[in-house]
């Protein structure tokens, strides 16, 4: 991705805001009982964790699959995220899609809190990984 550091920084702190707004949606999805949207929305706060974080590299962020790919290739299989990790990512996509297309599927509500906490856990742990990759690049 040929940006500009300074573009890719805006992209970046604007990726992780969309995070923390998306997860406050799903804090009152959650309140009123709305489990398919719960999974949509923590599915939609870790791809925006993980757009930031391609970003951030200088990798295309693409389709939400090709988001997962990336993901895969260059954090899991490198050993900077588990494989755990990546699955995760995985399964709340499946989980959203389940949700949003199929009407014979209601997320049930064990299904989607499991996942709030590993989802907010590699979200802070993104975060994190920013944060320092951008510390070590200004310290440089």
């Amino acid at each position: 991705m040929s940006l500009k550091e300074e573009d890719r920084r805006i992209l970046v702190t604007l990726e992780l805001e969309r995070v923390d707004k998306t997860l406050k949606e799903m804090d009152i999805q959650q309140q009123n009982g709305l489990w398919g949207m719960v999974a949509n929305r923590l599915y939609y706060a870790l791809f925006h964790a993980v757009s930031a974080l391609l970003i951030n590299d200088g990798h295309e962020v693409g389709t939400h699959r090709g988001a997962i790919n990336r993901f895969s290739l260059y954090y899991v299989k490198t050993g900077l995220f588990t494989s755990e990790e990546g699955r995760l990512y995985s399964q709340l996509q499946t989980l959203r899609e389940d949700g949003d297309y199929n009407c014979s599927i209601d997320i049930q509500q064990k299904e989607a809190e499991d996942k709030i906490d590993p989802t907010r856990q590699l979200i802070d742990k993104i975060k994190q990984y920013i944060a320092n990759k951008n510390l070590n690049f200004l310290n440089a």
